[in-house]
């Protein structure tokens, strides 16, 4: 419950003191992980500082010699344990402290299974999909380096990098690679070269080490860190077996600093080489486009046409005269055949005619209603009949049936 007090009412540094012990007592006994720092054995008596290793927090440890020596040889500065402790507060200085009981180093088994946890829980974020990767650029202006100081892996990313394009540029970034502070310091060089908008990639990296050594490259907060920046991250942690999780949330993972230098930048040589070989090969294009547009042009002043058009001339104006006669021929051929035709038609119909039958002698006898008279019978006497000759007409008047011819035995 919280205190009464006034600036009229206050009350005493013992009050509060001896308040807070009694709340910091109500915890018990509870059980804290954590990785040690500045470990001190003085006699019978053990201090450390038992840091966090994703925050930037830590808590002081005192214990009994005896219970770090049962803990085991592998409780050292930098190791990760697991201290069971009871809360206590010194009221006389106002300090706060672990009062140590047992201490169980995290074995590597655990800390693979704890790894692994974490790996699931990430990937079902999806920060290891592959579609988030981003592509490195071909020739990065400046490239952000996160990396021990004097480390061989710097000297190996720097010399490889500049042996391959020497006008390389870089922004150094010297952290602690291992160790309590290597998470925190990481992540201040991360977000200073993240900023930095000269910076195309960024490159971390260190050289090989034991699992825990690694450990740092694995935290959650980093990896969290890494997928949330705009810049192109390459991961170059240790050997090709090391595989901390930074390498599966990285924009690319490199076996080694060596092969990150090569991934990064291109080499000036090849790309002088592939430089001449394409100008080679756009230059054979040309000149095999042109020799064969030369063929063609060849071929085309030498078809006769252009090779000699006057021929052409004569040889159309020729086809031209055949075809005139040809018409003619045909055209003087069908008025023949025409001709011929309509004179046999002529003939024929002169034949035919009635006027070429009246020319041979005979006469057509008309009664006066303009009919053709057929037989004597049908004419009266006193009946007018007009009478047409080959040479013209004639009127008549019927007096009488005429003597029959001889041999004929009819009437007239």
């Amino acid at each position: 419950m919280s205190m009464e007090t006034s600036a009229e009412s206050p009350v005493p540094v013992r009050t509060v003191l001896q308040a807070v012990g009694g709340w910091i007592g109500r915890l018990g006994r509870i059980w804290v992980e954590g990785q040690i720092t500045e470990l001190n054995r003085r006699g019978g008596t053990v201090y450390l500082t038992l840091r966090d290793p994703v925050a930037n927090m830590s808590v002081r440890v005192v214990g009994q010699r005896a219970v770090f020596d049962a803990a085991g040889p592998a409780v050292t500065d930098g190791a990760r344990v697991v201290v069971h402790a009871r809360p206590d507060f010194w009221i006389n200085r106002g300090t706060f402290s672990l009062n140590a009981l047992e201490v169980k180093p995290v074995g590597v088994g655990e800390l693979l299974a704890r790894l692994e946890r974490l790996k699931g829980v990430l990937a079902a974020e999806g920060l290891f999909n592959p579609e988030r990767r981003r592509p490195l650029p071909f020739l990065p202006r400046r490239i952000g380096l996160i990396c021990g100081r004097d480390s061989d892996a710097e000297h190996d990313v720097l010399q490889n990098a500049r042996r391959r394009w020497p006008a390389v540029r870089f922004r150094i970034e010297n952290t602690a690679v291992q160790g309590t502070h290597a998470v925190g310091e990481i992540m201040a060089a991360l977000r200073g070269l993240d900023a930095d908008p000269d910076i195309d990639v960024i490159v971390i990296t260190r050289g090989g080490g034991a699992m825990e050594d690694l450990l740092p490259f694995s935290d959650e907060a980093l990896v969290r860190a890494v997928a949330a920046t705009r810049t192109p991250v390459v991961s170059a942690i240790g050997h090709e077996q090391d595989a901390p999780l930074l390498d599966l949330v990285a924009d690319l993972r490199a076996s080694t600093p060596t092969d990150a230098a090569k991934r990064v930048v291109p080499d000036v040589r090849e790309q002088l080489q592939l430089v001449r070989r394409l100008r080679d090969q756009g230059r054979r294009c040309v000149a095999g486009r042109l020799d064969r547009e030369a063929a063609w042009l060849e071929s085309v002043r030498t078809r006769p046409a252009l090779a000699d058009p006057v021929q052409e001339v004569e040889r159309q104006a020729e086809q031209a005269l055949a075809l005139r006669d040809r018409a003619r021929r045909a055209l003087a051929g069908a008025l023949d055949r025409a001709g011929d035709h309509l004179a046999h038609t002529r003939a024929r119909l002169v034949a035919l005619s009635p006027a070429a039958t009246l020319r041979r002698g005979y006469a057509i006898a008309q009664l006066p209603d303009g009919s053709v008279l057929r037989s004597a019978a049908d004419a009266a006497v006193g009946d007018e009949l007009l009478v047409r000759l080959a040479d013209g007409r004639l009127a008549v008047t019927v007096t009488g049936p005429a003597e029959p011819a001889p041999g004929t035995g009819g009437t007239a």
